[in-house]
């Protein structure tokens, strides 16, 4: 019987593990189809709040906790916002018809909760309409319970549906007046962004995964594949769901439709990723091998170790994020950690399974030939990756310095990438009505009307920080209380709480202003002087907390993943200066694609500026991702080495794995992309970023930079193995090994 071949079991696969493979096929479908449900109810226990994305232990979360318990119940206002065309004043009829509209609010239904907007008001709110003072606008409060935003109702929060029901009663109301509305405040943006992060669940995994399937096709030209690359990703995402549900709803870690839009782009990229390098491996080995069942062994063994490396360094990177202060930044560690897992479990349990059991067919049409046809073979030769290869080992110096030097080039642009928040209208990518009743209220209103400065301070000092808040130039007008008081009655008491009074102000500025953050800064200033324990917070607070708390994040971060990224390849390579080699240079690709971006967002797409997180999201994403495929070249390097020496070793390793680490870095690049079908600037912002430094550093860093500065550093790039004396490792070839 020829080698490798069993019995009954077909050719190269014995019948036992034949068996053993479709039971694994079996069990992943199982999990799919557990897993697949609890896919598309992850956006149930989403958390998209303030307190979702604020320093645990910063001023103004300080404020949100003191805040609440001045109320019965943590509010959360939506703002109708009615103006006349520019010019014309407010009639008589048109407050009338405001007025009407405000008494209707309460019985206005809620179809799908089976409820109405009262239910969800809070206790005792007086909705009425408070007119511009110059006449020409009116706005009204409707304060929703907290509850109204954090609970589900026939899979919608409460918040949401009450949003869209009072912007079909506010044009009712006003129509024939003349007047146009809109509904946004706090509560129609958190409205707004809940309907942006609603094509989670679909649109964004089928686009994905459509632009995956399309790429697969073209590189596998076989229908088998893609489908079964496309399964292992799916079934990957399905078992991260499984875990990360229930943690979510226990409050052990904590999910944001942000964090779970970029969880399953990850998936989706990384399971691909790994599946392309498994299945280049096991098509390279069926060249020489008849067995299919030895050839898989022989791919698994290979890939297993770049592979798992590659995991490990995006897990622990992703991991790292746990160090932040900011809370959707640190939830999003382990959110994203766990989908990694599961697109590693996937890819090195199911998908070998299912090529075990289709063998040489799963590359139907074009099945590989025992032929021993090597991608070594093209060194040197017109192929695109042999002409690669053959040119960094004429000129390695020549190669590595022009490249380096564009690389640097674009850099110098880094520095002038903006990252110190966005306002509320350049936040989305296309006009909101939010956006628009926040324009509205800034034409006729003080711009921070229905977002206020809170301050919370001890009683004996309250009057005192009334008296700063209200000399404060940046305070429109300043009163003590839950609630402004209303015109024409007599002035309440402040609440006392635990011995503190809640101060709340208007800012002349947006809350989403420079300005803004600046009276913030100066109150605290002022403020400590009439008694340290009073605290500022409010809208523009929380904004000015975020961008500080990010600065921190950064500047922590960065240095601890570069560490565990630089052990990792020490582990992996058994080297030194390889593994610094390779961090310094995914370093540089990063600080050139924050420059190119800069220069993109400034002047191409023309947007107002970048969220705080963007540079730290982009730098683990980058660099714990692009250092993939460094991991990927060099650990075929390494094993090249051993048989060939150094400088041989990284012409082949570059010739061998070119064709791959490129597909894989497309395909990454592509599923990025698809963060752009939601409307939100900052994925848009994100997924430029990786996509273009993705393929820089696949086309750039691995393919001319890496290898480049390696063959021109020769054998010490393995300090201290024994590889650094220069010598190949006497014996056959890897391909002629004996079975």
């Amino acid at each position: 019987m020829p080698h490798g071949q069993s019995g009954s079991g077909g050719v190269g696969r014995p019948r036992a593990v034949l068996l053993a493979a479709l039971l694994v096929v079996l069990a992943w479908l199982a999990v799919g189809g557990i897993g697949g449900p609890a896919v598309g109810r992850l956006s149930e226990v989403q958390k998209n709040d303030n307190a979702s994305f604020l320093p645990a232990d910063s001023e103004s979360t300080a404020v949100l906790d003191a805040v609440a318990r001045f109320e019965d119940e943590e509010s959360v206002p939506l703002i109708i916002v009615a103006e006349k065309p520019a010019g014309e004043r407010l009639t008589e009829r048109d407050l009338g018809a405001l007025a009407g509209l405000a008494r209707e609010i309460p019985t206005v239904p809620l179809p799908e909760m089976d409820a109405t907007v009262g239910e969800y008001l809070v206790e005792g709110a007086q909705i009425v309409p408070v007119p511009s003072e110059d006449g020409q606008a009116a706005l009204l409060v409707v304060p929703l319970s907290e509850r109204a935003s954090s609970t589900v109702v026939a899979e919608r929060a409460p918040l949401f549906a009450a949003a869209e029901e009072l912007r079909t009663e506010a044009r009712l109301a006003v129509d024939g007046t003349g007047m146009t509305s809109h509904v946004g405040g706090p509560g129609g943006l958190i409205s707004d962004f809940e309907a942006a992060f609603a094509g989670i669940d679909g649109i964004l995994l089928l686009v994905a995964l459509a632009v995956v399937l399309v790429i697969l096709l073209v590189v596998y030209r076989s229908p088998i594949l893609p489908i079964a690359v496309l399964f292992s990703s799916v079934l990957g995402l399905s078992l991260a769901a499984l875990v990360i549900r229930p943690l979510a709803e226990r409050g052990t870690i904590e999910l944001s439709g942000q964090s779970q839009g970029i969880m399953f782009i990850l998936v989706v990229g990384a399971a691909t990723d790994y599946a392309l390098l498994l299945v280049s491996r096991f098509k390279e080995e069926l060249h020489d091998e008849a067995s299919t069942w030895v050839a898989l062994k022989r791919a698994w063994r290979g890939a297993v170790e770049p592979i798992s490396a590659s995991a490990a360094t995006v897990i622990l990177g992703l991991l790292c994020l746990l160090l932040a202060s900011l809370q959707n930044t640190a939830g999003l560690g382990p959110v994203g950690a766990i989908g990694i897992a599961g697109a590693l479990l996937a890819s090195l349990t199911f998908l070998p399974a299912v090529l075990l059991v289709f063998g040489r067919a799963a590359f139907w049409p074009f099945a590989p030939r025992v032929d021993h046809a090597h991608g070594e073979d093209t060194v040197g030769t017109r192929s695109l990756w042999g002409r690669v290869s053959g040119l960094v080992g004429r000129h390695p110096r020549r190669t590595w310095v022009v490249t380096l030097a564009v690389l640097l080039a674009a850099a110098a642009f880094a520095p002038t990438f903006r990252a110190e928040g966005v306002t509320i209208k350049d936040t989305f990518l296309e006009p909101t009505d939010s956006v628009q009743a926040q324009e509205a209220i800034e034409r006729h209103f003080a711009a921070g009307a229905g977002s206020p400065v809170q301050v919370v301070v001890p009683q004996a000092q309250a009057d005192a920080a009334l008296a700063v808040l209200e000399a404060d130039p940046g305070i429109e007008s300043a009163y003590a209380g839950v609630s402004p008081p209303v015109p024409g009655q007599p002035v309440p008491e402040p609440p006392v709480v635990d011995g503190r009074v809640l101060l709340q102000g208007t800012s002349t500025a947006a809350t989403d202003s420079q300005e803004a953050e600046d009276t913030v800064r100066r109150l605290r200033a002022d403020l400590d002087a009439v008694s340290p324990d009073a605290l500022v917070g409010g809208q523009a607070a929380i904004n000015l907390d975020v961008l500080e708390a990010s600065g921190r994040d950064l500047r922590v971060i960065v240095p601890v993943i570069l560490v565990v990224i630089f052990l990792v390849l020490c582990v992996l390579l058994r080297s030194i200066v390889a593994p610094f080699l390779l961090v310094v240079a995914n370093v540089v690709s990063f600080a050139a694609t924050i420059g190119v971006a800069s220069l993109v967002f400034d002047h191409v797409l023309g947007f107002g500026g970048s969220d705080p997180a963007i540079p730290l999201y982009g730098f683990v994403f980058l660099v714990a991702l692009g250092i993939d495929y460094s991991i990927f070249l060099m650990t075929r390097v390494r094993e090249e080495s051993v048989h060939r020496g150094t400088r041989p070793g990284i012409l082949v390793g570059l010739a061998v794995t070119g064709g791959v680490i490129t597909s894989a870095g497309i395909v990454l690049a592509a599923t990025f992309s698809a963060l752009t079908v939601l409307p939100l600037v900052f994925l848009v912002q994100v997924a430029f970023i990786v996509a273009f430094g993705v393929i820089l550093d696949t086309f750039v860093v691995r393919s001319l930079l890496v290898p480049a500065l390696a063959h021109d550093i020769g054998p010490a790039v393995w300090w201290p193995s024994r590889l650094a004396r220069g010598a190949a490792a006497p014996g056959r070839h890897r391909r002629e090994r004996p079975t």
